[in-house]
């Protein structure tokens, strides 16, 4: 699939419901830390993180933190020394993040404040991340998330679990709304909205079903990250871009600069 359809999003509309936005980011965070989806990037990043001397992560458009919690879990393990995440979204979803904040002990904390993803405050210093996140912006802007990293001399890591291949569609329209019918009682924290709009009014299970199909039509391929790249004013950067191999035969889309 070497093509990119930017159809809308449900959860990038601000009309959008809140309750069914943090429901639907509740499942797919779920999902990729009981998959694994994003183990076979940890070495990836954990060089990234040593060659910028860095044991801080910045984590943009984070939704519900995806799988930011076992991410760190995998960084501590493999680097043997503490690593500080702090999560940030333009829509922040707070009771996730304080969630992620506990069961990590204080080592993953949180911007309660709206975060531009093409602007980052200053103050917010360390190894950039965006997960899961990168398909929301047409071209134009993902172009600037890379160039204010560069701007502020920040690495940069960019990592979509899917490798925009027509199965996947399959998956999300066979498979995902039965899942979610299943793991809903065993997503924490646990909330009644959630219930409420997954079993009565199921808006989550068509949400995700929805953006999921948008979000495989809307990923970038390496070629389109490398046309980016290739744009920017950053000749002392370097720039790894791939498919890192998952276990269940699918790719882990990445994009990872940092300043040489």
């Amino acid at each position: 699939m070497k093509h990119r359809w930017h159809l809308m999003e449900l959860e990038d509309q601000a009309w959008f419901p809140h309750m069914v936005r943090q429901g639907m980011m509740d499942v797919l965070r779920f999902l990729i830390t009981a998959l694994g989806i994003y183990k076979p990037i940890v070495p990836l990043l954990l060089k990234a993180l040593r060659q910028t001397n860095q044991s801080k992560i910045i984590d943009l458009c984070a939704g519900a933190g995806g799988g930011i919690l076992q991410i760190w879990e995998e960084l501590e393990k493999q680097s043997g020394q503490p690593i500080n995440i702090t999560v940030t979204d333009k829509f922040p979803n707070v009771e996730a993040y304080q969630f992620l904040q506990a069961q990590s002990k204080g080592a993953i904390t949180y911007a309660e404040e709206e975060v531009d993803a093409t602007a980052v405050p200053v103050a917010l210093i360390g190894f950039r991340t965006v997960f899961s996140a990168f398909h929301h912006f047409r071209p134009e802007m993902a172009q600037k998330i890379l160039q204010d990293a560069v701007r502020q001399n920040q690495g940069i890591g960019v990592f979509e679990g899917a490798s925009k291949k027509w199965h996947e569609l399959l998956l999300v329209w066979l498979v995902f709304p039965w899942v979610i019918l299943l793991i809903t009682p065993f997503i924490r924290p646990f909330t009644w909205s959630r219930l409420f709009f997954t079993y009565l009014v199921p808006l989550i299970p068509l949400g995700v079903v929805w953006d999921g199909t948008v979000s495989i039509l809307r990923m970038y391929t390496p070629e389109h990250l490398h046309a980016m790249v290739q744009k920017l004013d950053a000749p002392h950067y370097t720039w790894q871009i791939g498919r890192a191999k998952h276990w269940s035969g699918t790719g882990v889309l990445y994009l990872i600069g940092y300043p040489s």
